[in-house]
């Protein structure tokens, strides 16, 4: 049985057999049979993980552990509203707060950039929040919809599927949605340069 557990750019959770990068963590998030709840998050700290550490293996949805979440690469975790986890993630973590606070001010522990992070991310109705802004002035690494999430890269935007990146198009011009949260998008115009999957490089040639 494919679970559901593989995360979109537009922040939905959904049953996908793909492969991805790197996995993450909102809490407790299915049930005892596998499928998931009608939460879509326990806390605030959202994480983007590695597949891979200090050779623990969790599962994807064991009896009493968290849910791991899936993602392609970490500019879909971003655009979700993931950031690098502290251990396992630690130099990746570091690299992401200091370019939080080249963008947006001092922290003093790294629950403040969840708390500050949290509606960027998210509304009340638990649908993702998105805003406008012009598509000349975004970073690299983020997601826009174009009219479907597009992942901006250099001169180009590359279409998303679960399994990789497609389709590029010339960079539009003029305001567009912005799926990754505007925190995010500031700390990525600050310097903070997101793992991207191979098959985005490939495209953007």
């Amino acid at each position: 049985m494919t679970l559901q557990n593989r995360v979109l750019p537009t922040g939905e959770i959904v049953a996908d057999p793909a492969r991805g990068l790197f996995t993450g963590n909102r809490g407790i998030l299915h049930r005892p049979d596998g499928s998931l709840g009608r939460p879509r998050w326990r806390h605030k700290h959202w994480l983007c993980c590695a597949l891979r550490f200090k050779d623990r293996y969790h599962g994807p949805m064991p009896e009493r552990g968290w849910t791991a979440l899936f993602f392609l690469d970490e500019a879909v975790a971003l655009a979700a509203g993931h950031r690098p986890c502290h251990e396992c993630r630690r130099a990746d973590a570091l690299r992401f707060r200091s370019a939080w606070e080249a963008a947006q001010g001092p922290v003093a522990r790294l629950a403040d950039i969840d708390i500050a992070l949290h509606p960027a991310r998210v509304c009340r109705n638990r649908k993702q929040t998105r805003f406008k802004a012009r598509a000349e002035t975004l970073p690299d690494g983020c997601f826009v919809l174009a009219p479907e999430p597009a992942l901006v890269l250099g001169d180009v935007i590359i279409s998303f599927s679960t399994s990789g990146y497609g389709a590029k198009r010339i960079r539009p011009s003029g305001i567009v949605t912005v799926l990754t949260p505007a925190t995010i998008v500031r700390t990525l115009a600050a310097g903070y340069r997101p793992v991207l999957h191979p098959t985005a490089f490939r495209s953007a040639i």
